[in-house]
Order: C-alpha cells, then structure tokens, then sequence
C-alpha cells in the first residue's frame, strides 16, 4: 500500500497531466488557426503523450490498491498575440511539471519508497527531454520564425512528427 501523501501527489499529477494534454491542444488549435499545420500537429502530439503520462500514473496507482479521483480540468486560459507565445508557455509549462515530479519524488524519498521512487526514474528522465525539446522549440522560432522560408522549413518540421506510444515508460 502507497503511503497516502505520495498517493496523493501521484493522483493530483494525473490530473495535471489531463490539464498539460488540454493545453497543448489549446497551443494545437491556436496554430491551426494561424495556418501553421505543422505545429498544430506537434503540439496534437505533445497531448498525446501527456494523456499517456497520466494513465501511467492512473495504473501505477491502481496496481497498488489506491483508488483513483479525478478532479476539475482547469480551460487552458493563455492567449496569444504572437506565433512564440504558446512555445514560451510550454517551455514554462514543462519546468513547472518537472517540479511537480521532482516534489512527488522527493516525499518517496523522505518515506524510503523505492518502489515509487523507480517508477518515478522514467518520469524525470521524460521531463529532462520534455524541457530540452521544448526549449528547442523556443530557440528555433527565435532563429528561423521572423524569416517566412524559415518559418515554413520549421513548420515542415514540425509537421514530421510522428506519435508512438512509450515503449519503454512504466507500464500502462
């Protein structure tokens, strides 16, 4: 049986991961309103593997006999005057998810829970590729996204994104 603080840490997170999965479908449908097909397909993605992060954690806690909860999915609330804008609040977004993570990790570890402390390995590592990947993102609109050829050479990218489910994340 999990302790019943990192049980709650762990169901709040999927709830977050839901919100993060909404967000990036706001990000999803700003770009697509913009013309830009191949960032709204991006970020489609990004959703994707956030629902993934959230039913990971959902059968992380069911398998050890926590009931899950769900609470309210906040409405994304940004908005965006410019193309950068929602890449700015997704790298913010992925920092402040990572310190969810790492609060989640550190009360394992005050409690000695390695077991939960392992299933959380893969989300920090997750986390370490989810910021570089969108600060990426925030550096390459910076370089290219001014310039029209630029901008649709990186929305081609972008467009090249394929959704492939973690094969090597936690059980689902």
């Amino acid at each position: 049986m999990l302790n019943e603080k990192v049980a709650r840490l762990i169901n709040e997170q999927v709830n977050k991961e839901l919100y993060s999965g909404y967000l990036y479908l706001d990000f999803a449908n700003y770009y697509a309103d913009e013309g830009l097909d191949g960032f709204a397909n991006w970020y489609e993605i990004q959703a994707l593997e956030e629902r993934d992060h959230a039913m990971m954690m959902r059968r992380y806690l069911l398998d050890n006999g926590v009931r899950v909860t769900f609470g309210e999915i906040a409405k994304p609330d940004k908005v965006f005057k410019k193309l950068s804008d929602p890449l700015d609040a997704g790298y913010e977004h992925e920092q402040y998810v990572t310190s969810l993570i790492n609060a989640i990790y550190k009360e394992a570890f005050a409690i000695n829970d390695f077991k939960t402390m392992q299933f959380l390995d893969w989300f920090i590592k997750e986390q370490g590729e989810e910021e570089k990947n969108a600060e990426d993102m925030v550096k390459k609109m910076k370089l290219f996204g001014n310039d029209a050829k630029g901008l649709y050479s990186l929305n081609q990218e972008l467009a090249g994104r394929v959704y492939a489910p973690s094969a090597t994340g936690p059980a689902m």
